[in-house]
């Protein structure tokens, strides 16, 4: 009966709960966030400008990165499929759009001095950006196969219970889902120059599938009778985990698709800016051979009148 189901609350999820921290992803939401902030407030510090949404966009990513990892629903992800979930979804679908909005390269290429030690930090940077490495990680296939590598692959073969099974899984897991979330990312939510940029056709494709990917596995936890994977088989704190198993795969129906239909809309609009900016061109170098011809013809009128 789904009146006995007694599930975490979810405002303990966001509660401060340093002792079920995850330090790797902690540490890291730390550094980038104070890393940024020095940045941007040298640029306005030295008159160059900044956008302020920019840096609230990586602020708040970092905050994300932070609450998810040392919060309660971290502790909560090793007994709950939900909190692992929405733990997983924020992670891949939700803070790598907010950073990558922050620009974060171009602050890295604005404010790093190009001397002394900023001068190697700038090699480093753009070596990476050329390098075969970044081209292949912004292959327009990457995206969907970080997608079937962290769902299907993840969760249909319970690979996510022996992954759990450890504290130092859960949180290189964690850290994990971050690392491929930015990369399946980038492709999709970047305005930056990239050293491979994928057609819009390409983004299309990647966003239909990954909202396949995510509709066919929330189906399959909805819809199964029993528990799935081990490690969330068995009843915590009076849960039902079938009901915990269902509620996660609503979250994947709902909390996961909506970052990918708001990429949808981004991509088809910047896709049209771009063809109206294209035919603007096209239509003024056609005028311009209008006006020339118009010319040359005016010129031969005027050779030809009798004088």
């Amino acid at each position: 009966m789904l009146t006995d189901v007694m599930l975490p609350s979810f405002p303990d999820w966001f509660r401060f709960d340093p002792t079920g921290a995850s330090p790797i992803v902690a540490v890291a939401a730390l550094l980038l966030c104070g890393w940024y902030v020095y940045g941007a407030i040298w640029m306005w510090t030295h008159g160059r400008r900044w956008a302020i949404p920019r840096t609230i966009a990586f602020i708040l990513g970092c905050a994300l990165m932070f609450v998810i990892a040392t919060f309660g629903v971290n502790r909560y992800a090793s007994v709950s499929l939900t909190a692992l979930m929405f733990q997983q979804i924020t992670a891949m679908t939700v803070i790598p759009p907010l950073l990558i909005a922050g620009s974060p390269g171009r602050l890295l290429l604005r404010s790093t001095p190009h001397h002394g030690a900023g001068r190697l930090v700038l090699r480093a940077a753009h070596a990476g950006l050329r390098s075969r490495w970044a081209r292949a990680l912004l292959h327009p296939l990457m995206p969907i196969a970080i997608a079937l590598a962290m769902f299907p692959a993840l969760y249909l073969t319970d690979l996510i219970s022996l992954v759990m099974a450890t504290r130092v899984g859960a949180d290189l897991l964690l850290a994990f889902f971050l690392v491929a979330g930015i990369v399946a990312a980038v492709p999709l939510w970047s305005s930056d120059p990239l050293p491979r940029a994928p057609s819009f056709p390409a983004r299309l494709v990647d966003i239909f599938v990954e909202i396949q990917i995510h509709a066919v596995l929330g189906l399959v936890l909805i819809r199964a009778g029993t528990p799935l994977f081990a490690a969330y088989a068995t009843p915590q704190q009076g849960s039902d985990p079938g009901y915990d198993q269902a509620i996660a795969g609503m979250l994947l129906w709902t909390y996961a698709e909506l970052p990918l239909l708001i990429v949808l809309i981004v991509c088809l609009s910047r896709w049209r800016s771009r063809d109206r900016r294209r035919a603007r061109v096209n239509e003024s170098h056609e005028d311009a051979e209008l006006v020339a011809y118009n010319a040359y013809l005016e010129q031969i009128d005027q050779k030809s009148r009798p004088r």
